[in-house]
C-alpha cells in the first residue's frame, strides 16, 4: 500500500491508512487530537510502522519530559515489526532524539527528505527541530529543496508553503515569506503554521496594526479545535502591546491565551513570555504570574531543554518563587554536565539567561546586562524564534536604563528599531 505522498508503507490496512492519513492532516494544520488519532489507526492495525512513527514524533516535539517514555515505547514497538528503508531511517532519527540529540535527528531527517522529498512528516518533522535548535538556515533550506516536488495535486502542499515562509522569515526573507504564508493559508485557512508564518513576518516588520487586521481576518479558521491557537492568540497580543493596548493585551491573555491555565510546556512559554514583556514595562499583571508559576513549578527541575528552562524562570522570578528559581538554575547545572545537545544549548545561552532573568527580578540590573550582553549574538544556539528571543534584547534594554547605563539602552533601542524596521527616529537617538 502507499500513503498519499506515493511512498510505500507498511503494516497498513485501507481503514488504518485512512486514519493515520486523518492523523497527519490534524498535525499538518495544529488541529483535532492526532494523539487520539494515531492510536486509533494502531488499534486498527498494530503493524503499523509509520504509525508508531507518527505517535513518537508527537510525543517527543512537544518538548514535555513525559513525552518521552511514550516516544521511547512506540520507537522499540516499530523496531520490531517489518519496515522499509523510509520507515527505518524515521526510526533512526526518533532514537536519536529520545537520546537528546537533538542535531543527529535533524540530520537524519535532512537525508531522508532529500530521498524522498514528499514525506511531509519528515519535512514537518525536522523543520520542529530546526526550531528547537535555532537553525534559521535549515528551517528555509530543508523545506525549499523538496518544493520541486510538491504541488497543488499532493495532500500538505500548503503545509509546506507554510514552512517554507517561516524559514524565509526567520531567514530575513519577509517579502516572499508573506508571499508563501499567505499562499498556504489561502490553500487550507485552518493552517496554523501558515497564518503564524505571516504573523512573524508583520511582527519583524513592526506591521502593528497588519498584523491585527492578519489576525482577526478569519480566527474561526486558525483557532478553531486547534492545539496551536494559543501561539497564534500570543501574537495577536503582541501586535496590541505595541500599540500600548494594554488592556486588550490582558483580555487576551486571561481568554484564549492562558484563560484555562494549562500545563502544557509549550502554552506556559507563550504565557512567560507575555506576562515577562509587562512585567518589563511595570505592569500590574495581579496574581497571574503565581497561577503560572504554580504550573511550572513540577518542571522546575525537568532540566532537559534549556529554552523551556528560561521561560519557567520569568515565571518563577514574577511570583517571587525563590526555591523553584533556585531548582531551574541546579537542574541546568546538571543538564550543563550531561550527554546531549541540551548541554550545549544550557551552557551557551539558557543558563546565563536565566539566571540574568533572576538578577534582573532581584533587582541587580547591571548583572543582568553584563550575564545577557555575551550572548545576545548567538542566543538563537538554545532554539526559538527571533521573535520569542526577543525578550533578550527587551531585557537588556530595561536593565541597562534601570542601572543607569543609558547610553547602551539608547544605542539598543536604536539598534532593535532599525532591525524591525522602525526606521531612524530622533527620539530614540537622542
Amino acid at each position: 500500500m502507499k500513503e498519499s505522498n506515493g511512498y510505500d508503507i507498511s503494516g497498513a490496512t485501507p481503514e488504518s491508512l485512512d486514519t493515520l492519513e486523518k492523523g497527519l492532516y490534524e498535525l499538518r494544520c495544529y488541529v483535532g487530537d492526532p494523539v487520539a488519532t494515531v492510536n486509533k489507526a494502531l488499534a486498527e492495525s498494530p503493524t503499523l510502522v509509520m504509525g508508531y512513527v507518527l505517535r513518537a514524533w508527537l510525543h517527543l516535539l512537544g518538548t514535555e519530559p513525559a513525552g518521552v517514555p511514550v516516544a521511547r515505547e512506540a520507537h522499540a514497538a516499530a523496531e520490531a515489526l517489518p519496515a522499509n528503508d523510509r520507515e527505518r531511517r524515521h526510526l533512526h532519527a526518533i532514537g536519536e532524539l529520545i537520546e537528546g540529540r537533538w542535531r543527529a535527528a535533524g540530520l537524519v531527517l535532512e537525508d531522508v527528505s532529500i530521498d524522498y522529498p514528499r514525506d511531509g512528516l519528515a519535512l514537518q518533522a525536522g523543520h520542529s527541530i530546526d526550531f528547537f535548535t535555532g537553525d534559521s538556515r535549515m528551517l528555509r533550506d530543508r523545506i525549499v529543496r523538496a518544493l520541486p516536488s510538491w504541488d497543488k495535486s499532493i495532500p500538505g502542499y500548503h503545509a509546506t508553503l507554510g514552512m517554507y515562509a517561516f524559514g524565509l522569515e526567520e531567514t530575513g526573507d519577509y517579502a516572499r515569506a508573506e508571499s508563501a504564508g499567505r499562499l498556504s493559508v489561502e490553500l487550507e485557512p485552518r493552517d496554523g503554521w501558515g497564518q503564524h508564518a505571516v504573523a512573524h513576518v508583520l511582527e519583524m516588520q513592526d506591521r502593528r496594526r497588519d498584523g491585527i487586521a492578519w489576525m482577526r481576518r478569519n480566527p474561526e479558521a486558525w483557532s478553531r479545535e486547534s492545539f496551536f491557537a494559543g501561539h497564534n492568540w500570543w501574537h495577536l497580543a503582541l501586535f496590541h502591546l505595541g500599540l500600548d493596548e494594554i488592556d486588550e493585551v490582558l483580555a487576551l491573555f486571561d481568554g484564549p491565551i492562558y484563560g484555562k491555565k494549562s500545563n502544557v510546556i509549550l502554552e506556559m512559554i507563550d504565557a512567560s513570555a507575555l506576562l515577562w514583556r509587562l512585567y518589563l514595562r511595570g505592569v500590574d499583571v495581579g496574581n497571574r504570574f503565581q497561577i503560572l508559576a504554580d504550573n511550572w513549578t513540577p518542571f522546575a527541575a525537568a532540566g532537559n531543554y534549556a529554552f523551556n528552562d528560561v521561560h519557567a524562570m520569568m515565571a518563577f522570578v514574577g511570583a517571587n518563587r525563590t526555591e523553584e528559581a533556585g531548582a531551574v538554575l541546579e537542574a541546568q547545572r546538571s543538564a550543563i554536565a550531561a550527554d546531549g545537545d541540551n548541554a550545549d544549548f544550557a551552557h551557551e545561552v539558557g543558563h546565563p539567561a536565566a539566571l540574568a532573568i533572576k538578577s534582573f527580578g532581584d533587582g541587580n540590573y547591571a548583572e543582568a546586562v553584563r550575564l545577557l550582553r555575551p550572548i545576545r549574538s548567538y542566543a538563537h544556539r538554545f532554539g526559538g524564534s527571533h521573535a520569542q528571543r526577543d525578550l533578550i534584547d527587551l531585557t537588556i534594554i530595561e536593565a541597562a536604563a534601570r542601572s543607569g547605563q543609558e547610553r547602551l539602552a539608547r544605542a539598543l533601542r536604536v539598534e532593535r528599531g532599525q532591525v524591525k524596521g522602525e526606521g531612524f527616529r530622533k527620539d530614540t537617538a537622542a
